[in-house]
């Protein structure tokens, strides 16, 4: 009965700690997740055409054509049928006619999952009042600053980005990263290129484990972790779009974007090793800057057929987004329409606040 509970309390810690190996794939895959509804809807192809408050985590170049003098957008969303919670926030605000700045707050938990490595006491009694709860969070923070360049239409920006992971009180890391990113306008064409953790990021892992939890680790024959480091290698956003102008209130915003990764071969539509590449297409139709309608296609793959061999399979994503009186922006997506692995659809609702100037709060910025 006792090693009953105590393979329980390791498959619950290790559930909620599987990032602490060091091998660079997915680290801090989080900060992949995204932000702004308009962004779901278009299956992650914005790294061109976001001019808004949300470019301090798309394109920090972006920051430079914010609507107003100050922007506050806000998101939440749930996954894993209401499991795990990943909120966003941020602001920018202009410090003068070229140069902007902005600030962006991620945060991706489960939170209320049971700790049972103390529900059996010294004497094998069973004490359900010794189960207690713990979160497993990662926060991410992004310092942003944008700027014109002397060439005409071509902006530029980085950010710093701070990172802390923590499970309950028995883990928690800090890490450090660089973004950078520039974006060119020609005409209706407009081109961007995102270099996120350009320098590597690397998150330092301290472990503080109880003598009760090392027991029950080393009886369930588990290591007992040490300090570690861990590193996220480079990545590379390439974005390529042009606006169409149907008539005076009509326009439409095609965009595809390339996700080149660096850390080896991954299950995407281009494989390599050490590059792989992922394509996302997504478009948005605008009605008098005031109404969108949005669609895309992102998250192509190959998985095991049922009769055998590989199917292809994608993720369309569709949204919709209203501007209220100039000043008040609401978008929703709706993700994981095609189901893919098996994930519940997702909600994304999220907001945009113009303080300042009483042009459109337009997504899209033209």
């Amino acid at each position: 009965m006792k090693v009953k509970y105590l393979i329980l309390a390791v498959v619950i810690v290790l559930s909620a700690s599987s990032s602490f190996g060091q091998a660079p794939k997915y680290s801090n895959e989080f900060l992949s997740v995204g932000t702004g509804a308009r962004a779901f809807g278009m299956a992650h192809a914005v790294v061109a055409t976001t001019t808004d408050v949300t470019s301090g985590y798309w394109n920090p170049a972006g920051l430079l054509t914010i609507e107003g003098d100050i922007e506050i957008a806000m998101m939440h969303s749930s996954y894993f049928a209401g499991i795990a919670k990943y909120d966003y926030g941020s602001i920018a605000a202009k410090i003068d006619a070229t140069s902007t700045a902005g600030f962006t707050f991620l945060r991706f938990g489960v939170d209320d999952i049971p700790d049972t490595s103390e529900l059996i006491d010294e004497e094998g009694n069973v004490n359900y009042d010794r189960i207690k709860s713990f979160s497993a969070a990662d926060y991410g923070f992004l310092f942003s600053y944008g700027r014109k360049s002397k060439i005409e239409g071509l902006d530029y920006g980085a950010n710093v980005k701070i990172i802390h992971r923590k499970v309950g009180d028995f883990a928690k890391a800090w890490g450090f990263g660089l973004d950078a990113g520039v974006k060119y306008k020609l005409k209706n064409w407009r081109f961007a290129a995102m270099g996120r953790d350009i320098t590597s990021t690397f998150n330092a892992w301290s472990f503080s484990l109880s003598d009760r939890v090392k027991e029950v680790w080393t009886l369930t024959g588990n290591e007992i972790p040490e300090n570690s480091l861990e590193v996220s290698l480079p990545r590379v956003l390439l974005g390529a779009a042009r606006l169409f102008t149907i008539n005076d209130d009509w326009t439409i915003l095609p965009e595809i974007d390339l996700d080149i990764t660096t850390d080896g071969k991954r299950n995407v539509l281009i494989k390599g090793n050490p590059f792989s590449i992922d394509p996302h297409l997504g478009f948005e139709v605008s009605y008098k800057g005031i109404a969108y309608l949005r669609g895309g296609v992102g998250n192509i793959q190959k998985e095991p057929a049922q009769e055998g061999g590989f199917v292809t399979t994608f993720q369309p994503n569709a949204g919709i987004g209203v501007v209220i009186k100039k000043r008040f922006s609401i978008d929703y997506a709706l993700t994981d329409i095609g189901n893919v692995s098996g994930a519940p659809y997702s909600n994304v609702f999220s907001l945009k606040v113009n303080f300042t100037r009483a042009g459109p709060a337009s997504a899209t910025g033209y």
